[in-house]
């Protein structure tokens, strides 16, 4: 029966003779498969408005909206620091910058935040670039993407607060 399966091609082609063996029925199936899916997601695209562009810019579009200064929200900035800002700032500080900046704020690998001299500007607003911004070629991470706006912004509240911003 195996035999009868493996049939040989009557051409040479530089001297290998071929098998002429039917396709797996596996391999048939991804391949009608495919072609399925291609039927219905190519006019889905094409003609159903959805596009990887639009897609980008509805995404970018939220983003500005739920950042500081975004479309339609207020800027923490703008608002100024508040106690209560300051307050839910101050577990953010001890959790993600302490390691850094000292657990007093005092310095170590980062800067002192307690003095008058200030890197980057000692205003709220200042600072509050500095946090979400980060300094990479200074070793400092860029929080905005991990903390959010309104942790940032606590965050900042809380090192205004410490007495070295302006």
């Amino acid at each position: 029966m195996a035999e009868d399966r493996n049939i040989l091609r009557e051409h040479v082609y530089d001297g290998i003779q071929e098998y002429d063996n039917g396709l797996p029925r596996w391999w048939l199936g991804i391949f009608y498969a495919s072609i399925a899916f291609s039927v219905v997601f190519t006019p889905w695209i094409t003609f159903g408005g959805w596009s990887q562009a639009g897609q980008y810019e509805e995404e970018v579009a939220e983003a500005d909206a739920a950042w500081p200064g975004g479309e339609g929200v207020a800027s923490p900035a703008a608002a100024g620091p508040t106690p209560e800002m300051a307050a839910a700032g101050g577990a953010i500080y001890a959790t993600h910058c302490a390691s850094c900046h000292g657990a007093q704020a005092e310095g170590g690998i980062g800067p002192n935040l307690k003095d008058a001299e200030w890197i980057h500007g000692g205003g709220f607003a200042e600072i509050l670039k500095t946090v979400v911004d980060g300094v990479p070629e200074k070793g400092m991470l860029t929080w905005g993407p991990v903390l959010g706006p309104e942790k940032c912004a606590q965050v900042a509240a809380y090192v205004h607060g410490l007495g070295g911003g302006t």
